[in-house]
């Protein structure tokens, strides 16, 4: 028999265990025809585990909790004292081991969204083991409309992943300094849902920018890059975040994302806005990032 379900706030009792949760989703999984439904359900977990194994997370990979295959992608829970590694190596790890499928598949090419969170959750190998709000919430984050704006703007040829890190994580971990993961490298977006009342501040993160980040100063992990010195001793501006350059201010966008200032510092995203009041950005559809860094209001539907 189930256990009877408690009454809010009717009397204090103990919080579950804090547990890390990290899931994805493939990109335009329900666009495949239905024979490749099966094996790239399959194929998801098999490519999280190979980049587990390649980033020395062997300890997460055998102790994963409340693991779940989602269809299009995977979900499971961990010890937070393992996140610095999740979000570095492990993330770009993630993203070199799903390229480098991608080049040498004949099939559909894995592109993953990815969210990362933390908090108290139900687990006691029971079967309601890890629901919870921050399980829904994990979920939320990995479909909000920061993250797949971001995936879908950029290269299919080099951007193979686009993770969003919860606020509780990117304070915890990333400002605290516990990771590799420099402050420099995270884009602060409000996190929204289309149809869904969620709006939380969250950070992105893409270990292989390109298109446009790649033009607003989104530099790849293995190329950081100092700001030119300028031959003639003058000065050329606003000093550039380091790890970072920005060139010129202009940027033409048909559709997705734009992109500008110094990524990571200075930056609005508006997440559902189909107009932009502002100076020398133009768009035909899609998402706007531009200005300082605040969390700005959302936009109906586009």
């Amino acid at each position: 028999m189930s256990a009877p379900v408690p009454t809010p706030y009717a009397e204090s009792r103990p919080l579950p265990p804090y547990r890390a949760l990290f899931a994805v989703d493939a990109k335009d999984f329900t666009g495949l025809p239905a024979v490749q439904h099966g094996p790239v359900s399959q194929l998801i977990p098999e490519l999280v585990d190979r980049a587990l194994d390649r980033a020395d997370l062997h300890e997460l990979r055998a102790a994963k909790r409340f693991p779940a295959n989602t269809g299009d992608g995977v979900v499971f829970g961990f010890d937070p004292a393992l996140l610095p590694f999740v979000l570095w190596p492990f993330l770009g790890v993630l993203d070199d081991t799903l390229g480098a499928y991608n080049r040498q598949s004949v099939g559909p090419r894995i592109r993953l969204r990815a969210s990362v969170h933390v908090g108290p959750v139900l687990d006691t190998d029971g079967p309601g083991d890890g629901n919870a709000t921050a399980r829904n919430d994990t979920h939320r984050l990995l479909d909000s409309r920061p993250v797949k704006a971001i995936l879908a703007a950029a290269s299919e040829e080099v951007t193979h992943l686009a993770a969003v890190i919860s606020q509780r994580v990117y304070e915890d971990v990333v400002l605290g300094a516990y990771t590799r993961l420099h402050p420099d490298r995270c884009v602060e977006v409000p996190a929204t849902v289309e149809g869904k009342p969620f709006v939380q501040r969250a950070w992105l993160y893409v270990p292989s920018p390109s298109g446009n980040l790649v033009q607003a100063g989104v530099l790849p992990r293995e190329e950081p890059v100092a700001p030119p010195t300028p031959a003639d001793g003058r000065e050329q501006g606003p000093a550039a975040t380091p790890g970072a350059q920005y060139h010129g201010n202009t940027q033409h966008v048909g559709e997705g994302v734009a992109v500008m200032g110094n990524v990571g510092r200075d930056l609005t995203y508006n997440g559902g806005a189909s107009t932009y009041h502002g100076t020398n950005q133009h768009w035909g559809g899609g998402d706007n990032v531009s200005g300082d860094k605040r969390i700005g209001d959302t936009g109906g539907p586009r």
